[in-house]
This record gives structure tokens, C-alpha cells and sequence, in this order.
């Protein structure tokens, strides 16, 4: 690949980057918005939320409506609009104001990461669309590890403004960057909506979709609460919480690549092999989860595989795609989304009714929901079972 691409993918993982700490940041940035907007909790937490819910429900439509656009402009247009919006959170003093641009940026976001990776994947061989795909949710991996806990030091340490402007910073350097590095994009041969929405008369796309809400429900109903089982379950301490949380994410990125390889090598194989894995990972924490040295050692295998569910689900979903590719890319963000809504949700009330140390049965029962929809399919629409042995 030449220098000029591996810039450009960098770049483009940079403003991944950018979108999830502006999405997420604001998660742990809570008790700063309770204090600096005079709002209680539940109002604080619902500009986290209005985010999941705007980009579920709105991201195939605003998709399918933006899907002739020059993607360079597209993608330095919706990177602009998320410079202002955190220029905006930094500087507002109106919970209003701060709701309307939590709102405005997550009609673009499916849009963003729809875009991204057709361009991402079509600077590269076919036999390296995995490894590109891997490098862009590379940059999901660094901010979740990254781009929340450090937004939440620079408030600390300074002030919420302060740490907006972090979020500001790296989609500012990502907008720059594609402007600079990356060719005009204008789509050639416009798909009618028709011909678009059309993948979804394939049953085999359905059972795909009902994979992703399944594995985010799996990856995010333990995950949501993970510090909470550290502490409450295992016993650690809240340093030793950070630091694990920060291995997860490291690892993850690492876990990226890996799954990368795998699905270049024999992507059916590695598909069905991810749920797999997330069974044993699940069962093993639900049993062990109370041993301290166990947690400290499976953390990290649990980190490298979680993030691959990204990769995983993303790739099943393009396997039905035909020539929608970006239409497709909308639909696993909002189905994505979707899952991590639902998992997160089903969580809290299963918590609530039996306990937190029962947490990874709710993750199991979605990773086998998962498994099942996958291994449908297989038997249904692609080879036999026994030639992914």
C-alpha cells in the first residue's frame, strides 16, 4: 500500500477516533453536566442516550438520502459538524443547546461510519478489506480505552470545557487531513433507493441484522457494567479497575488485527469461531468471576476477542450487501446501536432481579442467539457446515 493510503487510513481512524470519544466522552463527563448545567442525573444521562436512540432509528434513512454525495465532502462535512459540536459543548451554558447538538451529529453518524469504510476498503485489494476495516475500528477500540478516561482527566484536571476541546482536537486534525490526502469521491453510478433497500428482501440480510443486535447485546450487557462486577464481584480496587479497563481496550485494538487476518484467511470459519469463543470466555467469568487472579488473566484474552465483534459483524453484514455497500455499512451502525440499547437495557433489569455476580448469563444468552443466527444461515445459504471445519 502506498505511504500516501497508510496516511489516509490513519487518518480515517483518527476520526473514528474523534466520533466515538464525542459520543461516548459524555459518559463519563456526567457528574461535571449535573454540576455545570444545574440538571439532575436523569437529565445529564439522557444526552447519552438520545444519541444511541437518534442513530438507531434515523441512520439507514439519512443514509440512503446522502448516498450520491461526494464521499470526501460527506465525510469532511460531517467531521466539520463535529468540530463545531464540541466547540459548542465547550462553551454553551444551556442544556437545550447542548441537547440540539447531541442530536444534529448523530443524524450523520451511521452516515460517517458507513462512508468511512467503503473508502477505507476500496483503497485496497480485496484481499486486504479486512486489514483496512481492522485499522478503521482500531480507532473504536482507542476510544473507548482512551478518548473517555482521558476526556474525564483533562475535567478533572482542568475543566468540562477543557475536555471537549480533546474531542474537538482529533476531529479538527481528521478533517484537515481528509481534505489534504483523499481524492474527490463522487459516486458514479448513483443505486436508486429502490435498488438500495432492495438487500433487505433477502432473508439471509435479516438473519445477518438479527446477528449484530445479538452480538452487541452480548458484548455490551457485560460490558456496560463491567466496572461495577470488578468491584462489587471481584473485589478490586478502583485503580486496579482502570487499569484493567485499560488492558481491555489495548488489547482490543490488538484483537482487531488478529480477527483481521482470520477473516481474510476463511471468513466463515472466523465467524463462527467468535461466538464460540465469547461462550467459553462467559461461561468461564460466570463461574470464576469472584477469583481475583482469574479476572487479572482473562481480562485481557476477553478484550481482544470483545472488539473483534465489530470486524465480525460488519463483515457478515457486507456478505449480503451486493453493491449497497455503504446502505449496508447504515444498517449494522443502527442495528449495532440497537443491540447495544437492548443488551445494555436487559442488563440493568436482570442486575436489578438477580444480582450482579449473574451478569455473564444475560452476555451467554445473547453470544448463543447470536451463534444460532450464524450457524442458520450458514446452513441455509452458504456451505455445508462440515467444510468450515
Amino acid at each position: 500500500m502506498m505511504k500516501k493510503e497508510n496516511i489516509l487510513l490513519f487518518s480515517l481512524s483518527l476520526a473514528v477516533f474523534g466520533i466515538i470519544t464525542t459520543e461516548l466522552s459524555i459518559i463519563g463527563l456526567l457528574p461535571y453536566v449535573v454540576q455545570q448545567f444545574q440538571v439532575d442525573i436523569q437529565q445529564a444521562g439522557f444526552l447519552v442516550s438520545i444519541y444511541a436512540i437518534v442513530v438507531a432509528f434515523t441512520g439507514p434513512f439519512v443514509t440512503l438520502f446522502m448516498s450520491g454525495w461526494n464521499r470526501k465532502y460527506v465525510l469532511a462535512g460531517i467531521l466539520a459538524l463535529f468540530v463545531v459540536s464540541n466547540l459548542v459543548y465547550a462553551n454553551t451554558q444551556e442544556y437545550s443547546t447542548m441537547m440540539i447538538f447531541r442530536i444534529l451529529p448523530a443524524l450523520v453518524h451511521a452516515v460517517f461510519f458507513s462512508v468511512t469504510l467503503v473508502v477505507a476498503t476500496s483503497m485496497v485489494a480485496e484481499s486486504d478489506q479486512a486489514n483496512a476495516a481492522a485499522k478503521v475500528f482500531a480507532g473504536v477500540a482507542v476510544g473507548l480505552v482512551l478518548g473517555v478516561p482521558v476526556s474525564s482527566f483533562i475535567a478533572e484536571q482542568y475543566s468540562l470545557s477543557a475536555a471537549f476541546y480533546f474531542g474537538l482536537t482529533a476531529c479538527a486534525i481528521a478533517l484537515v487531513s481528509v481534505l489534504l490526502l483523499m481524492e474527490n469521491m463522487p459516486v458514479r453510478t448513483k443505486m436508486s433507493f429502490g435498488a438500495q433497500v432492495n438487500i433487505l428482501r433477502n432473508p439471509a440480510m435479516w438473519l445477518s441484522l438479527m446477528t449484530v443486535v445479538s452480538i452487541f447485546a452480548a458484548m455490551f450487557s457485560s460490558y456496560s457494567y463491567i466496572a461495577e462486577y470488578l468491584s462489587t464481584v471481584t473485589g478490586m480496587s478502583g485503580k486496579l479497575i482502570s487499569a484493567m479497563l485499560m488492558s481491555f481496550g489495548i488489547f482490543g485494538v490488538v484483537g482487531n488485527f488478529i480477527f483481521g487476518l482470520l477473516i481474510n484467511a476463511n471468513m466463515l470459519r472466523a465467524v463462527v469461531l467468535y461466538p464460540i469463543m465469547l461462550l467459553v470466555i462467559f461461561a468461564m467469568i460466570n463461574f470464576l468471576g469472584f477469583s481475583y487472579y482469574f479476572m487479572i488473566a482473562i481480562i485481557v484474552f476477553w478484550g481482544a476477542v470483545h472488539s473483534a465483534g465489530l470486524l465480525v459483524s460488519q463483515t457478515w453484514i457486507m456478505d449480503d450487501a451486493g453493491d449497497a455497500h455503504v446502505f449496508a455499512n447504515s444498517l449494522f451502525v443502527s442495528f449495532s446501536n440497537l443491540g447495544i440499547t437492548i443488551g445494555s437495557a436487559f442488563a440493568g433489569w436482570f442486575i436489578y432481579k438477580i444480582g450482579i455476580e449473574n451478569l455473564f448469563m444475560v452476555s451467554f444468552m445473547f453470544t448463543a442467539l447470536a451463534l444460532v443466527s450464524i450457524l442458520i444461515k450458514v446452513k441455509l445459504y452458504k456451505s455445508p457446515l462440515k467444510e468450515l471445519v
